[in-house]
């Protein structure tokens, strides 16, 4: 089937879905595949429970007529992704990074919502699959997207950007993001720079932090807007930030300098895209970080900052010296292991652990296989289960703990051990 035949179908309803378990009445099935499924074994049940199409790529599975086979299913949601985006007269922020990408995106998101029906990807739905989903789940009551892509190895970005076609784009910052896939540092900027690229070839626009020095060089060529320093200053941070924006005192709910940039960021699309000031103003007042994001949860007199979400070097350093920063008494920062950081790795905890000790933080746990093999004066566990069986018989007693670690790591199941 063409693409632009299986657009008038997807037009009926604007839904598409890629899992049974999560099937939505009147949608189109996608039978992706994976490493343990086969999604072609479902059409027959997605149509069971509502949808009104699956898309195939295996003959047998086409039983009956509302089971469409093509040739790769996976492409065939990419395009349809594309068409579907290039019939949108919209703005599209398309943004990358190392660090803060996704709290940058909802801040721009609650930023821009003031004034637009505004749709920004939903959670980390932000690779080849993720990318094509959240364009499909845009509706034509829609005024402006904005589109998160994420990536770990070199013409990723570039793939993305092909897909959803930005006409403004970001880059939150060139950091020791997934090193393994991209090389080394170096392969992080030239892969994320990849959106530069395609912003340059087709004369779009980069928004640019005029103190990140990459950003600067990488945009010489390039239709760019720059944060505009002299009314975005950051005022104070204990441990909320305080922004001066305009004649205006920004009292955030959230935490940590190096969120400051991510803030200014949705200030500068605000400004951008005409959002009234007192909007921009109540949007960064009300926003609260979820999902394991520098959150602040108050347990039993315990003030935790749970960043549990992702971790990396450049992630983890500042995070580290944020709450070395705060200088509260009876501190505890319990790191979990980096992942995906490949030949760097040992050099890279044993950096985190040596920054860890020289902040003279009073209590600190390290957890993981990565981390047990570093030298340090402190307590350290190979396993989540040897962690969990110190404190068994070591109450954790801290008034002011840290914690953050690789989303494998699960460290959120620490709060289950603070009482």
């Amino acid at each position: 089937m063409e693409i632009h035949s299986l657009y008038e179908l997807y037009k009926e309803h604007f839904l598409v879905d890629t899992d049974t378990r999560n099937i939505r009445k009147n949608t189109i099935f996608f039978a992706l595949k994976g490493d343990n499924f086969n999604g072609n074994t479902f059409a027959e049940k997605a149509l069971a429970l509502g949808a009104n199409y699956a898309i195939v790529d295996e003959k047998e599975y086409k039983t009956n007529s509302r089971i469409i086979l093509v040739d790769d299913v996976l492409q065939t949601l990419q395009k349809l992704a594309n068409y579907h985006r290039n019939q949108l007269n919209i703005p599209f922020i398309g943004l990358t990074g190392s660090n803060g990408k996704t709290t940058t995106k909802e801040l721009i998101h609650a930023v821009l919502n003031k004034k637009y029906n505004a749709i920004a990807t939903k959670g980390n739905l932000n690779n080849h699959i993720g990318v094509p989903l959240t364009l499909l789940s845009i509706q034509p009551e829609h005024e402006i997207a904005i589109i998160e892509m994420g990536a770990n190895h070199q013409k990723e970005i570039e793939f993305l950007c092909s897909i959803c076609e930005p006409d403004f784009g970001y880059i939150t910052n060139f950091g020791k993001a997934h090193l393994e896939g991209f090389g080394g540092v170096e392969g992080v900027i030239k892969g994320k720079s990849e959106l530069y690229t395609y912003l340059k070839e087709n004369h779009k626009t980069a928004i640019v932090n005029p103190d990140d020095k990459i950003q600067v060089e990488k945009t010489e060529t390039i239709q760019r807007i720059f944060f505009d320093r002299d009314k975005i200053q950051l005022k104070a941070t204990n441990p909320f930030l305080s922004i001066d924006y305009n004649s205006n005192t920004i009292e955030t709910q959230i935490i940590g300098t190096y969120n400051f940039n991510n803030i200014t960021a949705a200030i500068t699309f605000g400004e951008l895209f005409n959002v009234p000031e007192e909007g921009i103003v109540n949007a960064l007042q009300t926003y609260v970080s979820e999902n394991n994001r520098s959150q602040i949860i108050e347990k039993n007199n315990t003030k935790i900052i749970l960043d549990a979400y992702n971790a990396n070097p450049s992630s983890m350093k500042v995070a580290l010296e944020n709450f070395a920063a705060l200088k509260e008494n009876n501190q505890l920062i319990i790191l979990g292991d980096m992942f995906e950081l490949g030949d760097e790795s040992e050099k890279e905890h044993q950096a985190i652990a040596d920054l860890a000790s020289s902040l003279q933080l009073e209590n600190q746990y390290f957890i993981g296989e990565h981390f047990y093999k570093v030298t340090i004066a402190h307590k350290k566990f190979k396993t989540f289960d040897d962690f969990k069986s110190y404190i068994d018989k070591n109450p954790i007693k801290q008034q002011s703990i840290l914690i953050k670690g690789s989303r494998g790591m699960q460290l959120e199941r620490v709060l289950e051990f603070i009482s």
